[in-house]
């Protein structure tokens, strides 16, 4: 995949517009999950993805070819949610719910194979609890349990998107776990 993503980069750049349209078609759906998961948030996750994409877009010049364009990508996608994160108020943790329904969210929407009902409502209470406690970590060990367990990004490509060192990574990794772990213990 990174042949054709790396030949749609040279195409947009010689100034075919469309080839970007491709690359979007692409990674539109892991951008989504990885602003959803940080934000909390469907609408906010929305526009933060499409500005990850316009970002890309204008500075495509100065992406190095040499490196993966996914971990780019993310880079300029985690920051952009950090950024929304620091300037919203913590006025809610919850999951958003969906437009017209009444306390559905995006896990009620996921596809169910072969489960009973009763299990896939147990495993949407349990995936809501994990995303709220989630959402409680602090932004530093929010972003890498994110990047780590629900992206399943590499110990390598998290240190990339986030520009610090590996061992930051693991330690933050390491820290956000545990916390996670007490939040879920307390309740």
């Amino acid at each position: 995949m990174d042949v054709i993503v790396n030949q749609r980069i040279r195409d947009v750049l010689k100034g075919d517009q469309e080839a970007f349209g491709e690359i979007v078609e692409l990674f539109k759906d892991k951008v989504f999950q990885l602003c959803y998961r940080m934000l909390g948030n469907r609408h906010e996750a929305e526009d933060i993805a499409q500005e990850a994409f316009v970002r890309a877009y204008v500075n495509i010049h100065s992406f190095n070819q040499g490196r993966k364009f996914s971990t780019w990508l993310y880079r300029i996608a985690t920051n952009l949610c950090i950024d929304r994160i620091r300037k919203k108020k913590p006025d809610y943790f919850l999951d958003a719910e969906l437009a017209g329904t009444e306390g559905l969210t995006m896990y009620s929407q996921i596809a169910a194979e072969g489960k009973s009902p009763d299990s896939e409502v147990e495993t949407m209470e349990l995936q809501e609890i994990v995303q709220r406690e989630i959402l409680r970590l602090p932004d530093k060990y929010r972003v890498v349990i994110v990047l780590r367990y629900i992206d399943d990004l590499s110990l390598n490509e998290i240190s990339e998107v986030l520009e610090m060192p590996l061992g930051t990574v693991k330690t933050r990794i390491h820290r956000g776990r545990e916390a996670l772990r007490k939040q879920l213990n307390n309740l």
